[in-house]
């Protein structure tokens, strides 16, 4: 084979048929997207993208809620800070395989990155919602260089790990288009790039964590922590293992025909390690926010609304789910600890919302609710990203070998 799939025998019109119509012909493809699955992707996306269109044209102030008063909302506590915690299954699973050598988990490394690099990439699309101008973006990364803004060591650090992730999968494109060299050369870096990735992730999680210490008079107390920033490292990293556990799941559902024969049984070995670590992480990160409870000193503030809250975040969806973790592990019940995956990734973006959406500016008199159209561009913003996933996975090798390649490990 050459190192290009462009090559006599195989030419455009082959490729074409064989790589993105998925070997069939134009309109047998075309028929084959009329599905009942698409048809609810087209009742978001048919309103969604006009509505995306509308804000860049009209303003933030014409498509949202925000305001002088709530500056922050739904596209920040939802499609960023819940998008970076949720896409960190990236450099959590990548670490566990290429650093400590836990070669078990490498047949949910490609997974892991992709929703890692999509998580990265939507997360940077809903910031452009947020921001506007997104021709912009890059400006205050350069004109600002060299200050200590913690939202300049933040866009750096996501801009360079969302180029780890794209390297990182590059071996899984190089496969696709059979380019033996290319690939050949991008598995060489790959432990320099975890390494990298591992540092970087480090670095923003926190930071993201570290936003809300320059805001003790819009954080809740209960909420508020000078440990910040470690409870968004460590609930990172949980949020990356339920993740992974839940998307592995689904695809394995969803994708049957792109699964290796007798994967089901290894995914659920996979599922019950995971859930092991899960437990553990979610524990630690269940005592430090007790140390932060304790050395805010508001134990006044839990008998009222905002105290049950907080409460039931803790209790329920971190302190709940490391206990069933454990059980799901102890007694190899990997249904059970897909279900919890699923409860500690909605506690997850409780958190985040609570920090920035929910209970920020808890004591001012105007309080924000989004609009329908911030739900809208937000539900189209997961919408494209989740149709980003299934259409890479059902064309690259991500949930199995290419016979036609060594194995990537």
């Amino acid at each position: 084979m050459t190192d290009t799939t462009f090559d006599r025998a195989f030419g455009p019109r082959a490729w074409l048929a064989e790589k993105i119509f998925l070997g069939m012909p134009l309109g047998a493809y075309l028929r084959s997207l009329l599905t009942p699955a698409n048809a609810l992707v087209a009742l978001i996306l048919v309103p969604g993208i006009p509505a995306v269109i509308y804000r860049f044209v009209y303003g933030i102030g014409a498509a949202s809620n925000l305001t002088q008063a709530n500056p922050w909302g739904l596209w920040i506590g939802l499609d960023v800070m819940s998008g970076v915690a949720l896409a960190a299954g990236g450099f959590t699973i990548a670490t566990l395989v290429h650093v400590l050598g836990l070669r078990a988990y490498q047949p949910i490394v490609r997974p892991a990155i992709l929703t890692g690099f999509l998580g990265y990439l939507f997360v940077v699309i809903g910031l452009m919602a947020d921001l506007g101008r997104p021709w912009k973006l890059p400006v205050p990364m350069v004109y600002s260089f060299g200050t200590g803004s913690v939202m300049f060591e933040v866009g750096w650090c996501v801009a360079l790990y969302l180029t780890v992730l794209a390297l990182e999968f590059s071996p899984a494109a190089f496969e696709w288009l059979g380019l033996r060299k290319l690939r050949e050369w991008a598995l060489k870096l790959t432990l320099a790039l975890t390494i990298l990735g591992l540092c970087l992730s480090t670095l923003h999680q926190s930071s993201l964590g570290a936003l809300f210490l320059m805001m003790p008079h819009r954080v809740h107390p209960l909420w508020y922590s000078g440990f910040l920033p470690i409870f968004f490292f460590v609930s990172a990293i949980a949020a990356g293992i339920a993740m992974v556990i839940v998307e592995s799941a689904l695809s394995h559902h969803a994708f049957g025909s792109r699964v290796a024969a007798g994967s089901h049984a290894q995914l659920d070995t996979i599922t019950l390690g995971l859930a092991r670590a899960g437990a553990l992480v979610l524990f630690a990160y269940f005592f430090l926010r007790l140390q932060g409870l304790v050395d805010g000193g508001r134990f006044d503030l839990l008998n009222t609304p905002y105290g049950y809250w907080f409460l039931f975040e803790l209790l329920g969806f971190v302190l709940a789910p490391a206990v069933l973790f454990g059980l799901a592990s102890r007694q190899r019940r990997p249904v059970l600890a897909r279900w919890v995956a699923g409860w500690t990734v909605l506690g997850i973006v409780v958190n985040r919302l609570n920090l920035s959406v929910i209970t920020f500016n808890w004591n001012a008199a105007e309080r924000y609710l989004p609009s329908a159209m911030e739900i809208l561009i937000s539900a189209t913003i997961i919408t494209i990203g989740v149709m980003a996933f299934r259409w890479i996975v059902n064309r690259m090798p991500v949930l199995r070998d290419d016979p036609a390649f060594p194995p990537a490990h």
